[in-house]
């Protein structure tokens, strides 16, 4: 089923330049970019975003460090787009995640782990919200997908 999810470069990954390298990951992966921006998160849409660890120990934290600096958002479409975009993020400590992922690959630490992706269907439509009014997101075909999807 193509469906579509939240995907962010986090203010580390922007940072370290891994931009690019992220991006190819995505695309070579085959899952099409409908919605892409470099922006600085304000305190407001932080809070929003990760308003379901509101009162947690790490909280401030979180809001803290994604407020720092910019970050790259996106919306990823694709086959089963939420759980492959998360295989390939890997898991959440870096140096839990496998070779291969990009965490595993670039991220260093728990707290700079280099990448956001929504972990469900409803989590990814809030996020994508949040980041993106509807008359962002782009309806197109890539030229390969007669050959990543069968018909």
């Amino acid at each position: 089923m193509r469906d579509r999810t939240f995907f962010m470069i986090k203010p580390d990954g922007v940072q370290k330049g891994l931009v690019g390298d992220v991006l190819q990951r995505v695309e070579q992966k085959g899952f099409k970019i409908v919605a892409m921006k470099m922006l600085s998160i304000s305190n407001e849409m932080a809070q929003e975003h990760y308003n379901e660890h509101i009162g947690k120990p790490f909280f401030d934290d979180l809001v803290g460090f994604i407020t720092s600096g910019p970050v790259v958002a996106m919306v990823v479409e694709g086959e089963n787009a939420v759980e492959g975009i998360r295989t390939m993020m890997g898991k959440t400590d870096p140096k839990a995640s496998a070779p291969g992922t990009i965490r595993g690959d670039f991220g260093i630490h728990l707290s700079r782990n280099v990448v956001h992706g929504s972990d469900s269907p409803s989590s990814a439509e809030r996020e994508i919200s949040i980041f993106f009014p509807p008359e962002e997101l782009m309806e197109y075909t890539r030229i390969d997908e007669m050959w990543l999807y069968p018909q």
